[in-house]
């Protein structure tokens, strides 16, 4: 028994390692330059656009009409997740379940031969581990959500303000963002993609755009994008101003939270010392004066 045991854990090793590679594989061949085919690049909306079968959804006991989905919802979208919501809803449930039963498996297998291994503790904990952070994905996901915001919200003011330096040239807006790529990092895939797809048809690229962006500011910069598109007139660049002014006051605000985060953590750290001061010098004091009133008790 204590074989099959270790057999199965060295197989469950295995095979988490050809999973964690095939993910590194794939992060590492996103980092390689892709040119953008525009018939291609349409043609992929389809498997992102499907939805997940309701039959699934009914099997696994997931419902679209739950606060927790809706919340789960607004968070992925945030979080730059263009596919079906669902999906992710159903991900999760199964690798909770499947985390927790593996996880009771080996427990009852050690249980039954009355030897707790190494490799089964550290397995059992990392299975545990990582059913509790499915289970409060909502906090991780909101820190995500946070950042990307932040950093969506800084290349947007890079690309209104050269918009806005645009302002007197005669070009289309087609052009104009054209000449905005570079100063875009996180959000260069995306408008990419957006200029990829603007004559096929303008207005639903831009409202693909928004749903990819997932944030505030995306949907007001979107709006804008689309005023100007329709009219080019130099009135809306007087809202593209507005909203810079708008960009511009929620990073700075930003600037101020991680400042106020900053200084929380130098306060915790400046802290230990403190502590450590207690442990070496105070306490083996006040260790001396419980022995004392133990002895005179």
């Amino acid at each position: 028994m204590h074989q099959w045991t270790a057999s199965f854990i060295s197989f469950a090793a295995t095979v988490g390692q050809f999973v964690f590679g095939a993910i590194a594989l794939g992060a590492l061949l996103q980092l390689l330059p892709r040119r953008q085919i525009r018939w291609k690049h349409l043609s992929l909306l389809s498997w992102r656009t499907k939805e997940t079968p309701e039959s699934l959804l009914r099997l696994f006991r997931v419902s679209r009409k739950s606060a927790a989905f809706a919340e789960r919802e607004l968070l992925l979208g945030g979080c730059g997740y263009t596919l079906d919501a669902a999906w992710y809803a159903l991900a999760r449930k199964i690798g909770i379940s499947a985390s927790v039963v593996a996880a009771t498996i080996m427990l009852l297998i050690a249980g039954s031969m009355h030897v707790l291994t190494a490799s089964t503790s550290y397995a059992v904990g990392g299975l545990l581990i990582a059913a509790l952070l499915l289970m409060v994905d909502k906090t991780w996901l909101a820190s995500m959500r946070k950042v990307r915001v932040l950093r969506m919200t800084k290349e947007i003011y890079a690309v209104s303000n050269q918009l806005l330096y645009l302002s007197d040239s005669t070009l289309h807006i087609h052009a104009k963002l054209l000449r905005c790529v570079p100063f875009t990092r996180a959000l260069r895939s995306e408008l990419e993609r957006l200029l990829a797809e603007w004559y096929h048809d303008a207005g639903e690229a831009l409202q693909r755009f928004k749903r990819r962006l997932g944030t505030d500011e995306g949907l007001s910069f979107v709006e804008t994008i689309d005023a100007l598109r329709q009219h080019e007139s130099i009135q809306y660049y007087d809202i593209l101003r507005a909203r810079i002014e708008d960009y511009k006051e929620k990073l700075e605000l930003a600037k101020e939270s991680k400042k106020e985060s900053t200084s929380y953590v130098l306060f915790i750290v400046a802290g230990i010392p403190i502590l450590y001061t207690f442990q070496v010098f105070i306490y083996p004091w006040v260790r001396e004066g419980q022995k004392l009133f133990q002895s005179l008790s």
